[in-house]
């Protein structure tokens, strides 16, 4: 059994969602704890299917059995226990998705997850919440959703626009040249950002900055990858400024960074 696996959704669907997640423990017989998870700039959908699951964020303690959960955006590592006979998938959703939704206010809303009533999600289909559940079904349903919803929103609201700049300048642009790129105030365009997202565009910037770092210190050897390599390379002023940075979210330091206790992506 696989603890952790990955799933990717169609082309089109990949506008608004990373990816597909599992941890399973659906035939364990121990509990799993002490595994960590980073923030990545994603919103995170999780079905939690059999037993339950203990999430501890920065802000509070979540014990979570079955049924569907909204979690917010991670500023900071996420500590995660999962029981026997559980198992959790988990559709990420990109930072701008839930400004397709406007509706929804979360600027207050980070390090926090909330449990949803099945009649509150979107799609057209049921998702099943058992230990038997589909993969390929739930894919299914996530494809036929977000395809249907790229297509009716052709052109990209201001929150997308703000994230594909950000992509595009590889985390090196200011709000003020965000600003000027969309001929709008920053104000407004902080404003809007955390609306959408519950984080200042600042604080998007920093998470992603720290993500890349991170996957690119797993996938390289570390012994010949010097620490200063990697601040010089992610744009950190120098290596202290990294550090800081890196012990302000994993409250370790890089070289004393154990890759085997976090759940981190797999290389694409």
């Amino acid at each position: 059994m696989n603890l952790y696996s990955e799933y990717y959704v169609s082309k089109e669907s990949e506008r608004f969602v990373n990816k597909i997640w599992c941890l399973d423990n659906s035939i364990g017989e121990n509990l799993i704890e002490n595994k960590l998870v980073l923030p990545n700039g994603c919103f995170n959908l999780a079905i939690v299917s059999g037993n339950a699951i203990e999430v501890h964020t920065s802000k509070s303690k979540y014990e979570m059995n079955e049924g569907f959960y909204f979690c917010s955006q991670m500023t900071n590592k996420v500590l995660v226990n999962i029981q026997p006979k559980t198992k959790v998938t988990i559709i990420q959703l990109h930072g701008w998705t839930l400004s397709m939704f406007p509706n929804y206010e979360l600027s207050n809303f980070t390090d926090s997850i909330i449990k949803l009533n099945s009649a509150e999600l979107p799609f057209k289909t049921k998702i099943e919440t058992g230990l038997n559940s589909d993969i390929l079904e739930l894919l299914n349903t996530i494809n036929d959703y977000f395809e249907e919803l790229n297509h009716t929103n052709p052109s990209k609201n201001t929150i997308e626009k703000i994230c594909e700049l950000i992509k595009l300048y590889k985390e090196e642009v200011t709000v003020s040249e965000i600003g000027n790129s969309l001929n709008s105030s920053q104000r407004s365009l902080q404003i809007k950002f955390k609306i959408a997202t519950g984080l200042t565009i600042k604080n998007y910037i920093q998470i992603l900055k720290f993500r890349k770092s991170v996957d690119q210190m797993v996938n390289s050897d570390l012994e010949k990858l010097k620490l200063t390599d990697v601040a010089l390379y992610n744009k950190y002023f120098d290596q202290s400024h990294f550090i800081k940075k890196f012990k302000d979210v994993t409250k370790t330091t890089p070289k004393m960074f154990n890759s085997d206790l976090y759940f981190l992506s797999k290389k694409r």
